[in-house]
């Protein structure tokens, strides 16, 4: 088996060309934020596989989130994992190449640069963003 990968394993895009890569590419927008900020708004197509859960004891690691992802995914499709700033979907892209996924890319900024970037359609930033409280 490899080697477990890190965070410098993982090659991190920022939102221009990862909306490049979902308007003429195969790739795949992987949300990996809760069901509630996501439900707020979301890339359109995109998939909600939630890394963390909020519980009363505060956010837990999503056990299943692999076999969650693989469910929809299979391990050679193109994924570009999003958060809301990157820090989750930094270290939910790791634990998917080390369970055996090729192609997968974070997206550097998460959904707040994609919403700064004008791509999450005409509502004000304000409606569209969650604060998030989870860094690197």
């Amino acid at each position: 088996m490899d080697a477990p990968k890190d965070h410098q394993n993982v090659v991190t895009i920022d939102v221009h060309a990862a909306k490049n890569l979902l308007n003429s590419s195969d790739y795949r927008y992987l949300d990996v934020r809760s069901v509630e900020e996501f439900n707020k708004s979301h890339a359109e197509n995109a998939y909600n596989v939630p890394y963390m859960f909020i519980t009363e004891a505060g956010r837990v690691k999503n056990p299943d989130f692999v076999e969650q992802v693989a469910a929809i995914c299979e391990n050679e499709d193109h994924l570009i994992v999003a958060c809301n700033s990157g820090g989750r979907s930094l270290r939910a892209s790791v634990d998917l190449l080390d369970s055996g996924f090729k192609h997968v890319v974070n997206m550097g900024g998460g959904y707040s640069a994609w919403v700064d970037a004008g791509f999450a359609g005409d509502k004000p930033p304000e409606e569209l963003k969650t604060s998030c409280k989870i860094r690197r």
